[in-house]
C-alpha cells in the first residue's frame, strides 16, 4: 500500500483521494508542508488556480512543494497543471515551472462550456481510448523536448509529462475510469521508488 498526498485546499481532492482507495492505496490529504513527509507522490487536483496559487503561498507551501518534485512524483490535473507548469496568463502569482509547458487557461469558455469526451492515451504501457472530463479545461499550448505527449484530443495534446511530473487538462477523478491514475502510479511513482532504493 503505497502513501500517495494529495494537495486538499480547494478542488476535487476527497474524489482523488476515492480513486487513490479503490486502487488499493492510502490517500492523505496535504494542507501543512509537514503532511508532504512519508508520502511517495502526490497529486494536485483541479479548482480554480488563481484562488489555488493565492492559498499556496499564504500557507508558505510553495518552496516545500517544489521540494518534494525534486524528489518524488506529482500529478497536476486542470488547475493543477496550470500551477505546475513553466508559463501561464495573467495569474498573481508565477507557476512553479516544474515542467516546460505553456498554458492557456478557460481555453474552451466557461463552465457552461464544459464537457465531456474520448481522449486517446498512448504511452509504452498502454494504448487504450478513455472518457475525460473537461470543466473550464486549460489548453497545452506548446510544450519543451523533454516533455512527453500522452493523450490527444483530437489533434490537441490533454496530458504529457517530464521525468517526474505528469500534468492533465481534464479532471479523471470525476469518470469511474481509474486508468489515468493507476496511470501515474505504474509509470511515475513506482519507478520512483525503485530509484530511491538502490
Amino acid at each position: 500500500m503505497l502513501n500517495i498526498g494529495i494537495l486538499a485546499l480547494q478542488g476535487d481532492f476527497e474524489k482523488h483521494g476515492a480513486v487513490i482507495e479503490r486502487l488499493g492505496h492510502r490517500p492523505l490529504f496535504v494542507r501543512r508542508a509537514e503532511e508532504l513527509r512519508g508520502l511517495v507522490g502526490l497529486i494536485l487536483p483541479g479548482g480554480e488556480s488563481t484562488t489555488f496559487l493565492h492559498l499556496i503561498e499564504k500557507l508558505q507551501l510553495r518552496q516545500p512543494l517544489i521540494d518534494f518534485a525534486g524528489r518524488w512524483p506529482v500529478f497536476g490535473t486542470c488547475a493543477g497543471l496550470i500551477v505546475l507548469a513553466r508559463s501561464n496568463d495573467n495569474l498573481p502569482f508565477p507557476p512553479f515551472g516544474l515542467i516546460d509547458l505553456e498554458v492557456t487557461r478557460n481555453a474552451y469558455g466557461r463552465q457552461i462550456n464544459s464537457f465531456i469526451a474520448r481522449v486517446e492515451l498512448k504511452s509504452q504501457l498502454m494504448t487504450r481510448q478513455i472518457e475525460a472530463v473537461f470543466i473550464r479545461a486549460p489548453k497545452i499550448v506548446s510544450m519543451g523536448r523533454e516533455v512527453v505527449p500522452y493523450a490527444w484530443l483530437g489533434e490537441e495534446v490533454v496530458m504529457a509529462g517530464n521525468n517526474r511530473i505528469l500534468a492533465a487538462t481534464f479532471h479523471p477523478e470525476l469518470t469511474s475510469d481509474t486508468t489515468i491514475h493507476q496511470f501515474f502510479i505504474d509509470a511515475y511513482i513506482l519507478p520512483a521508488i525503485s530509484l530511491s532504493e538502490r
